[in-house]
């Protein structure tokens, strides 16, 4: 997205598209000024319930991605809306949402298999 003035952006905050391919956590991608991951689930259900606990870490947080729930997967989107790209809070959202996913992912009683 090209800076508007009009808009109120910030773009000193916006990230480079080489910062961004340098800083994105693991499995995350960088494209057109976005930060965006796809996690697959084994069940409807559980796709549903990392969405709202996405949501309730973005509550907390105070920055919010886009959130795109279809059949068995949720894909998350980061941008900085004011500042016209991906930005340092998009970087650590994808970071903690890797967490998230990391105990989703654990096998009830937190042993690994």
């Amino acid at each position: 997205m090209a800076y508007d003035p009009r808009m109120g952006y910030d773009p000193e905050r916006r990230l480079t598209d080489g910062d961004v391919h340098d800083l994105k956590p693991a499995g995350w991608w960088g494209d057109d000024g976005m930060l965006f991951r796809e996690f697959a689930f084994g069940s409807y259900r559980a796709g549903v319930d990392f969405a709202v606990q996405v949501a309730a870490l973005a509550e907390e947080r105070g920055h919010h991605p886009d959130i795109h729930i279809f059949y068995k997967r949720v894909k998350l989107n980061y941008f900085t809306h004011d500042a016209g790209g991906v930005t340092e809070a998009d970087i650590a959202g994808a970071q903690a949402v890797n967490g998230l996913f990391d105990l989703a992912a654990k096998p009830e009683g937190g042993a690994e298999s």
